[in-house]
């Protein structure tokens, strides 16, 4: 292992898990917004909307997402859309993870019996307030595992971005290896920067569940 090597490209690595997590972090964000919208047009069986809903959970979790930033950076730009890598990788983690994160918050939905938002109707609430503070407290309980595991899911699919020129963590890997053939080094160093990004993600999340459910909720 050579650790002058190592030593001098860390700063690399950095810069590349800061492009990494920022667009991750967008992207599960938008991620966790569609999924909240398009999981309440399922669970308030909207029509119209509900199909379309269904129809893109279907084609975003069977499709690859290397496949989808392929579609946005390379087929948009022959009908004269032309977006940069960075906009193309926020986009297409959006839309596979809202897929996922819609799923979860369905079936987080889905564990609230109905008497709850009957009741909470019939004391006087609007479907709105019924919506924020009976039905979501105690659906996110539930949905915590599946959430925390969709965003680590995420962030690890940001390694494909690298297929779109994007000089992202896995990008910087391929490219020391490429110029100084240093592979156990280069992977090495990559191992070790998405578990910095991701342990402090699982944690956070065990932390986060078992408090909701110390709370009460989800019970």
């Amino acid at each position: 292992m050579d650790w002058t090597f190592i030593q001098e490209y860390i700063p690399m690595y950095v810069e590349a898990g800061e492009l990494t997590l920022t667009i991750g972090i967008l992207g599960i964000i938008l991620s966790i917004l569609i999924g909240m919208i398009a999981s309440a047009i399922e669970y308030y069986k909207i029509p119209v909307l509900r199909q379309i809903v269904s129809i893109y959970v279907e084609l975003s979790r069977n499709t690859p997402l290397l496949v989808q930033l392929f579609f946005l950076y390379f087929g948009l730009p022959k009908i004269g859309i032309r977006w940069s890598s960075e906009l193309c990788g926020i986009v297409g983690l959006s839309f596979l993870g809202g897929s996922y994160m819609t799923e979860a918050f369905r079936s987080g939905l889905e564990t609230v019996e109905p008497i709850q938002k009957e009741s909470a109707l019939s004391l006087g609430f609007t479907p709105l307030e019924t919506m924020i503070d009976v039905i979501l407290p105690q659906a996110l309980a539930v949905t915590v595992p599946s959430l925390v595991a969709n965003v680590i899911f995420l962030i690890k699919e940001t390694s494909v971005f690298s297929g779109i020129a994007l000089a992202d963590l896995m990008y910087v890997a391929k490219d020391l290896i490429g110029l100084y053939y240093k592979t156990p080094e280069a992977l090495s160093m990559l191992v070790l920067a998405y578990l910095i990004i991701l342990l402090p993600v699982s944690i956070i999340g065990t932390l986060l569940e078992r408090r909701l459910r110390y709370a009460g909720f989800g019970n």
